[in-house]
């Protein structure tokens, strides 16, 4: 839910199509548009733009549940900012930055050459801050690193120790959605913060971007799996570093952080030379399962209660689910957060207990019980598929978030725009195992 694997804001994935009505030129005006009419009250203006299959899923009354159950979470709106387009094939994509009393969001439209709205998506925004620069003094120094070769390669980055190698290493596999090399959610930056404090303790660790954000062209036509999204960058990354000077090509490790986690044994799997798996906040059921329950289970945090208008919005997301797992929708449907129904279906392929099994490899396992998220029945799941293996190390913190994050009662979306850093504790967790390995 990029994210990382985050939670849509009661569905605020909605797949629509437009008719000859809404047809325009403007990519950035249908979206702005849109807006216009949702935030006058004009839901039955917005319903005139879905296509049948999306009219029957959300129709007026609900769309008005859904968004006016964002102010419950998110506090009252505080106006917006003019759109960002940018083009795959014949779809252009539109963001329009929403700004909230308690968060910053973005609203996310897909279009299609016909000037139909195939995808709309409400997440907390990414901070566009910088990562700070490392200190003069640190033991440790980052440099630009490629994963992969010519047009279709990853920018990324290495943080490696200062003083005489060969190192461990460790790669940074991400949640779900476009996220960039820190894993920005917010002004939060937990890749950043995992791959600093990991160097500065001897080892390396390469984060990237995410191909989905790098280059969303790589995606255009909607023919793509899980895969294709994650899992073969990964593992271009795990030999770009056993190729790399002072890096020790027996001892790298892949983190995986939420889907990153759940598709790290495949990772492994597929490579070959990799030493061990560090899985944190990691799923084992299927997502699609998960964001229903997400969204339920954020539904009730406010009051204890699922309202009407929650109720709704939950209802259009399990109708969405429906529509992606009827094998009569194609693959390239846009379907839940406006994906494609052939993408939900490679990860709902992934069982992620029974090949980590099958690659047998020590594991670290991760888990805040404060996560809203990925939740104890996956923890619990990993516990009993490797209670009895030796190799297998669980760790559980009572006062961590989905980011690694420290904080106090309940979680909530909210609590992901409140600026932490990883708990230092789990970091130290970390290294103390990948040395031991």
């Amino acid at each position: 839910m990029r994210h990382t694997f985050i939670a849509s804001v009661l569905a605020a994935s909605l797949a629509i199509a437009g008719t000859s009505h809404a047809q325009t030129a403007d990519p950035a005006a249908l979206a702005q548009q849109a807006l216009d009419a949702l935030d006058a009250g004009h839901y039955a203006q917005v319903e005139q733009l879905f296509g049948p299959q999306m009219a029957a899923a959300v129709p007026a009354d609900k769309l008005q549940a859904i968004w006016e159950s964002l102010p419950a979470q998110m506090g009252n709106a505080k106006g917006r900012e003019q759109a960002q387009v940018s083009a795959q094939g014949d779809t252009h994509f539109v963001q329009i930055p929403l700004h909230f009393e308690k968060a910053e969001l973005v609203a996310k439209f897909a279009i299609d050459a016909s000037g139909k709205i195939v995808g709309f998506l409400i997440q907390p925004a990414q901070s566009t801050s910088p990562a700070p620069a490392v200190a003069a003094d640190a033991n440790f120094s980052e440099r630009d690193f490629s994963v992969g070769d010519g047009e279709r390669a990853l920018p990324g980055t290495l943080a490696m120790p200062k003083g005489n190698g060969p190192f461990p290493a460790v790669v940074l596999v991400h949640g779900s959605g476009p996220q960039d090399r820190d894993e920005t959610i917010g002004p939060n930056k937990p890749f950043l913060d995992i791959a600093r404090t990991l160097a500065a303790q001897g080892i390396a660790v390469l984060r990237y971007d995410k191909r989905t954000k790098a280059r969303p062209q790589d995606f255009a036509g909607g023919n793509f799996g899980v895969d294709d999204e994650t899992t073969n960058d990964a593992v271009i990354a795990v030999d770009a570093l056993r190729k790399t000077d002072d890096i020790d090509p027996k001892r790298i490790f892949v983190l995986g952080h939420s889907q990153g986690g759940m598709l790290a044994p495949r990772i492994a799997a597929v490579s070959g030379h990799v030493a061990g798996l560090i899985l944190m906040a990691a799923p084992t059921r299927p997502l699609l399962d998960i964001l229903i329950e997400q969204n339920r289970r954020l539904a009730a945090l406010n009051d204890g209660k699922i309202d009407d208008a929650e109720r709704a919005a939950i209802n259009a997301i399990i109708e969405q689910v429906r529509i992606t797992r009827d094998p009569k929708t194609a693959a390239t449907s846009p379907t839940v957060m406006g994906q494609p129904a052939g993408y939900w279906r490679s990860i709902e392929a992934v069982d992620a207990v029974s090949e980590a099994q099958q690659v047998k490899l020590p594991m670290l396992l991760l888990q805040g019980a404060r996560d809203i998220q990925v939740v104890d029945a996956d923890w619990q799941n990993w516990r009993d598929a490797f209670a009895d293996d030796a190799e297998a190390t669980f760790k559980l913190y009572p006062k961590l978030n989905h980011l690694g994050i420290a904080g106090e009662g309940e979680g909530s979306l909210a609590e992901y725009q409140q600026p932490g850093h990883v708990d230092a504790h789990l970091l130290t967790d970390v290294a103390a195992w990948v040395k031991q390995h």
